[in-house]
């Protein structure tokens, strides 16, 4: 019966061993894999952008607005950002003093401190990964589909407007 007990004993730490290892292997395989993604977004993420202007917009929404983003690039940089939204006479979201009279009171931020936040927060992070604005939602996602939208037309170097659907 003691052999018995020793001997499972035994097999019991053998199984014990190989799985540590094997786990360690694994976190390590993770850990390389991880560090590899993060050095190729490092890598996208600083793809040499082409100095320009570039402009993307949505098409008009139910309530007849439509996304409209403008950036410069400038020694591989976004150096300015203008994100708003715009109607069928060229009238300016950010400017309707109603509306943001309106959207403040609804959900606590107007349309144009919403704009300026994502446009300030796009030129920091060189990226179209930024912050939901609270209030904003549906206007982030937007900002954020035309950001991506734009820096990939500014790694090409296409200046024509991109249309959004």
């Amino acid at each position: 019966m003691k052999k018995k007990i020793v001997l499972a004993s035994m097999l019991f730490a053998s199984v014990l061993a190989l799985a540590a290892c094997g786990n360690s292997s694994e976190k390590e395989s993770a850990k390389e894999t991880t560090e590899a993604v993060k050095v190729e977004k490092k890598e996208t993420a600083a793809a040499e952008l082409k100095d320009g202007t570039y402009k993307a917009e949505t098409g008009f929404d139910d309530r007849g607005w439509k996304a409209v983003h403008t950036i410069t690039v400038s020694g591989g940089k976004v150096t300015e950002s203008t994100f708003d939204y715009e109607n069928k006479d060229g009238a300016l979201k950010s400017e309707d003093e109603e509306y943001n009279k309106n959207m403040e009171s609804k959900s606590g931020i107007s349309s144009k401190d919403a704009t300026d936040q994502m446009d300030k927060a796009f030129v920091e992070a060189q990226s179209a990964d930024i912050e939901v604005v609270t209030g904003a939602t549906h206007s982030t996602e937007n900002f954020k589909a035309t950001a991506a939208a734009l820096l990939e037309a500014a790694a090409e170097g296409n200046t024509e407007t991109i249309v959004l659907k």
